[in-house]
């Protein structure tokens, strides 16, 4: 009951801060609202910032710190089954568009962007019908035309911020708005994408627009002016520029071929906000403060967790130049299949940061998390060429997260079919792992309303049958607590070599043995922890309300004791830049202080709970392990030579069964739309295209790619993301 108050609560908080959007641009909130409001709430504490910090920065910050709440409960007191629940939506979620350059666009998705699209067109039409009603020539002998020529291109501009309020939420990692929607910064970086696109379309029509402008009316002279009691040309033309570069740069085609310069140019980010800010001013930064401020927490959080060296237990390398790195975590940290984990290897690069999708599961392996890497880019080759050829005992390791799914939606359904391409199995082997467990458990401990999938089939496509090597991590290299068995489950595993003809080899003799590599333990390293500990939503919670509030606190009596006197002392008006400048010191020193605060007091209390523990592992008990794997997988696994899987058929075959069949695919691009098209069949009924997105960094980047094989069994890309990102 108190779960469904509390969802209710920031269901209205939500749709209460939309409506405002709404209101915005109309004549009632300019000539009726906001006098009322500003005579209110625009205090000498607050000034004009006050109408906007009440009506659109506390709403969502609000709205942040109890979804943190409800998570941390949530979490607390509800059970797998629960979290495992058909949800009524489910039909709104499957696919309903694939197409260049969108992608696979659900029912929902494309609701929801019809409806910012409204939202941006009504905004356009209501700030123009205003704004004509009540022109103001700015000039001597101005025509009108070229009055409301300024007025589109000004509004158009307004138009931007909106987007702008938006644009952050979706590449917030640890994000609990997210989370509440059922969304992952994972697959909501193609919404960041979007409204990136769209703002650049907005902000250059609004730059572009006032140039000519002032050239039709011989203001030339204003794209110098830096004005101390209103907005700054300069620093609009600054902000454009950058953004500018951004956005050429960010251009598929650009960006696939020149990935390096797509990223550092893509950092100026930081500049650009600066000067934006500077531009907006202080009340219109107060409509996208909330985004600003939830990112720079996140983003300080992931720049605290990856200064910590992580401990790396071993390393299994493969006959096909993929290595699985596994490291040491506490037992504390959660996740779920088909996270992600970013990793930094100083040995290799100090700046290069590549995301991973983790393999373990955090239920079968309580103490360990290992990650899978395919040799693909410059950097996985040399670490691989390191490992092999190097006596190196410890190995020094950075990470960032694990960041993925709140919950197992795949257990929903009665079968799940995993569609695979190259290394794309690699979310797989995690999803596996997890089936293996909850079967058992099921047996030791079974529960009637829990549901998990009675049969599982595996289709993966792989250039070489040296790849076939990959099938032996589905089982980990150690498990303490449940029995690593395929059979367990319902498992088939068809497998399609692309490249070479039939072989009269069995799969035993077409698979070499796996090498581990054993790391010695150094006690400055520590295991794999969660940014702020087992109740890490209940202290993020504590973060976004603390800095907030500090952030009022100090811009409240900046604002009474030193702004607001000057203000009214004779005819002096205080530098309007200098007054942007505050607000951004504030926000920095307010995050700064808070996240620091919590982190190390958690980071302090996890190293007192583990004792920096050094995890030792018996060699022969897992060489016993490995061997048992080999032959597990090789009764449940099927090769086929020299040709492609006909997903269609086997897909269609599945759907007339008549079960719910949920069905996940990592691959080429190519692959991916041709499952979701096949998902979207009116006649493909029981067939459920699951939203979780394994392949969203593919569509940044083909980095130290040349050659892209368009076969199903070409290898994903090995992606190059730096620390800043």
């Amino acid at each position: 009951m108190m779960s469904a108050v509390v969802r209710m609560l920031m269901l209205l908080v939500f749709v209460g801060w939309l409506m405002m959007w709404v209101m915005l641009p109309t004549k009632t909130y300019k000539y009726s609202w906001m006098l009322t409001l500003a005579n209110r709430l625009n205090s000498t504490y607050f000034r004009e910032q006050g109408t906007n910090l009440v009506l659109f920065s506390f709403p969502i910050m609000f709205l942040a710190s109890l979804g943190c709440l409800y998570l941390h409960f949530q979490k607390k007191s509800c059970s797998e089954s629960n979290l495992t629940r058909r949800s009524s939506l489910d039909l709104w979620k499957r696919p309903l568009i694939v197409m260049n350059p969108l992608g696979i666009v659900s029912t929902m998705e494309l609701v929801f962007a019809a409806m910012f699209i409204a939202l941006l067109g009504w905004s356009l039409y209501n700030y123009l019908h205003v704004s004509f009603g009540h022109l103001h020539m700015h000039k001597v002998g101005e025509k009108v035309w070229q009055a409301k020529f300024r007025s589109v291109s000004l509004r158009l501009g307004y138009i931007g911020n909106i987007t702008w309020a938006f644009l952050f939420f979706p590449v917030t990692r640890g994000s609990s708005i997210l989370r509440l929607v059922g969304l992952t910064s994972e697959s909501s970086v193609k919404y960041h994408i979007w409204l990136g696109h769209l703002s650049m379309v907005l902000f250059t029509a609004h730059s572009v627009g006032f140039v000519i402008y002032w050239a039709m009316t011989d203001q030339m002279a204003l794209m110098k002016e830096w004005s101390r009691t209103y907005l700054s040309n300069v620093a609009g033309e600054i902000a454009f520029v950058l953004a500018l570069i951004m956005w050429v740069t960010s251009i598929p085609g650009v960006r696939r071929k020149m990935f390096e310069l797509f990223f550092y140019t893509h950092q100026t980010y930081i500049l650009y906000l600066f000067f934006y800010i500077i531009h907006v001013g202080v009340a219109y930064f107060c409509l996208i403060l909330p985004g600003i401020f939830l990112f720079l927490i996140d983003r300080y959080l992931r720049f605290l967790q990856s200064r910590t060296s992580v401990r790396l237990i071993a390393a299994r390398l493969l006959p096909c130049d993929t290595l699985e790195l596994n490291f040491s975590k506490i037992a504390g940290l959660e996740y779920y299949p088909a996270s992600i984990l970013f990793v930094n290897v100083p040995l290799i690069s100090k700046l290069q940061w590549h995301p991973f999708t983790v393999t373990s599961n955090a239920n079968m392996e309580p103490e360990t998390l290992s990650i899978v890497i395919k040799c693909q880019g410059t950097w996985s080759h040399k670490l691989y060429q390191e490992l092999s050829d190097s006596a190196i005992n410890r190995l020094q390791v950075s990470v960032e997260g694990p960041y993925g799914p709140t919950s197992p939606h795949f257990l929903r359904y009665e079968n799940l079919v995993l569609i695979s391409g190259g290394s794309g199995i690699t979310p797989f082997i995690s999803i596996i792992r997890e089936l293996t467990f909850q079967k058992a458990r099921q047996e030791q401990q079974p529960d009637k309303n829990q549901k998990i999938p009675t049969s599982v089939l595996l289709i993966c496509a792989f250039k070489n049958s040296a790849d076939l090597s990959m099938l032996d991590l589905l089982i980990p290299l150690t498990s303490s607590s449940t029995p690593s068995d395929l059979s367990q489950i319902d498992l088939q595993i068809q497998a399609y070599i692309t490249r070479e003809a039939e072989q009269q080899q069995s799969l035993e003799n077409t698979m070499k043995p796996l090498r581990t590599i054993w790391f010695k333990p150094n006690l400055t390293d520590s295991p794999v922890s969660p940014q702020l500990g087992p109740d890490s939503w209940l202290w993020l919670c504590a973060i976004i309300s603390s800095s907030f509030i500090m952030f009022l606190i100090l811009l409240g009596i900046v604002t009474r004791y030193h702004i607001y006197p000057k203000d009214h002392i004779g005819d002096s008006v205080y530098n309007y830049t200098f007054k942007t400048l505050w607000d951004m010191l504030f926000v920095c020193v307010s995050v700064f202080l808070a996240t620091s605060f919590v982190y190390l007091w958690q980071k302090k209390e996890n190293d007192k709970s583990e004792g920096m523990k050094v995890q030792n592992f018996e060699l022969g008990e897992v060489r016993e392990i490995e061997r048992f794997d080999r032959q597990s997988v090789a009764e449940t696994t099927e090769v086929h030579f020299g040709h492609r899987p006909d997903l269609e058929r086997m897909l269609k075959e599945k759907n007339k069964k008549g079960a719910d069949v949920g069905v996940l695919v990592c691959g080429p691009r190519k692959m991916r739309h041709e499952v979701a098209k096949i998902c979207s069949s009116k006649l493909a009924k029981n067939l459920h295209l699951e939203s979780m997105s394994f392949n969203w960094i593919h569509d940044l980047t083909q980095s130290q790619r040349v050659h892209v094989d368009p076969s199903y069994g070409h290898d994903n890309v090995t992606y190059v993301v730096y620390c800043f990102v």
